[in-house]
């Protein structure tokens, strides 16, 4: 084993926490071929011939790149800078935004997580307002790794939170579950519906309701 290789694997963490440094493009590198021969090892004890049949002739590497580059993405790289302005006008009204989609993998069965998140804030009067795509980027950048939902709602509010310091904050995230549609029970629907509140929302019921009514407003603008 390198000594690369060795210093990735004394740096593992949790499936959907960050790893203690972001790697470098070197050591991703060296992720992606050391993951492609344990890609080759499963698929020779499964049987297929990746060697000789074109389908699957290499498909270990596009694998184990598809990991560290997409699927695990948010666990090896820092997290989004946050742009944030002046709140000049001193606006305190409920800002909702999305949806955003939700592009994530199951950490119990490695199958996809598909939906969307709705974040709410209430600006703080002395804070400031952040930049409407990075909350986009912010979700990406969890939903990035192997996840549960439960754990992926509150990942996304507990950054914003620390990070844009509002009066409220509440994150609401709508998804669909391969794990469940596609295998065991294999459900024709098989959404997920998770919510975090912080400050302001966590304290008053009648915003927790406001901010659902924006929900559906976006979901159904017709109406």
């Amino acid at each position: 084993m390198s000594i690369a290789l060795r210093r990735l694997q004394s740096r593992a963490s949790a499936a959907n926490e960050a790893l203690d440094q972001p790697l470098s493009p070197g050591e991703r590198e060296t992720m992606i071929c050391a993951a492609a021969e344990k890609v080759e090892e499963l698929l020779e004890i499964l049987r297929v011939d990746h060697r000789n049949d074109p389908n699957t002739r290499g498909t270990p590497r596009r694998v184990a790149k598809m990991f560290v580059e997409e699927l695990m993405r948010g666990r090896a790289v820092a997290p989004p800078e946050l742009t944030d302005f002046e709140n000049r006008l001193v606006y305190q009204g409920m800002i909702v935004t999305g949806p955003i989609e939700v592009r994530s993998t199951c950490a119990h069965h490695l199958l996809p997580i598909r939906g969307e998140a709705y974040i709410g804030v209430l600006p703080s009067a002395e804070g400031k307002v952040l930049g409407l795509s990075k909350y986009d980027r912010v979700v990406d950048h969890f939903a990035s790794r192997l996840q549960t939902q439960e754990e992926l709602v509150r990942q996304i509010g507990d950054f914003l939170w620390e990070n844009t310091k509002p009066h409220g904050l509440a994150v609401r995230i709508s998804a669909a579950h391969m794990c469940r549609m596609q295998r065991g029970v294999r459900a024709a629907n098989g959404r997920m519906v998770t919510s975090a509140y912080f400050g302001a929302f966590s304290e008053a019921p009648a915003l927790k309701d406001e901010f659902l009514r924006e929900c559906a407003l976006i979901d159904n603008p017709a109406r």
